[in-house]
């Protein structure tokens, strides 16, 4: 009898590790439901005259916004990005850290360069 009560409860735990498991792969995690962004390529960096951005997707109307590393905005544009890239003039700009914002209907990106 003990035997058979061993059995029966070796059966039941694995019939209920085997029903967790199904469970867990059939609903959908946050690394599923995202939507895989291409990488988007920033260079020269260190720059000096232009920064171009390669790697977004095309729009006719975006907005660009360089932020200093305090958050500060230094420039902002309105642009059509044409051929999955932007070229942005930047010898205005200081030396330093920037972040450039990309803001359209069809992406958010943002990214990090350095101004020599």
């Amino acid at each position: 009898m003990k035997k058979y009560f061993s059995l029966l409860l070796l059966l039941t735990i694995t019939l209920i590790g085997n029903a967790q498991s199904d469970t867990s792969e059939s609903e959908p995690t946050a690394k599923t439901q995202r939507a895989v962004e291409p990488k988007v390529k920033v260079f020269p960096n260190p720059a000096t005259n232009v920064v171009n951005v390669l790697g977004l997707r095309n729009t006719e109307k975006a907005d660009i916004i360089i932020s200093d590393i305090y958050g500060n905005t230094v420039s902002s544009h309105q642009w059509a990005i044409r051929r999955n890239a932007l070229n942005i003039p930047i010898a205005t700009l200081r030396p330093g850290a920037y972040i450039i914002r990309v803001h359209s209907d069809e992406q958010q990106v943002r990214t990090k360069f350095y101004k020599q």
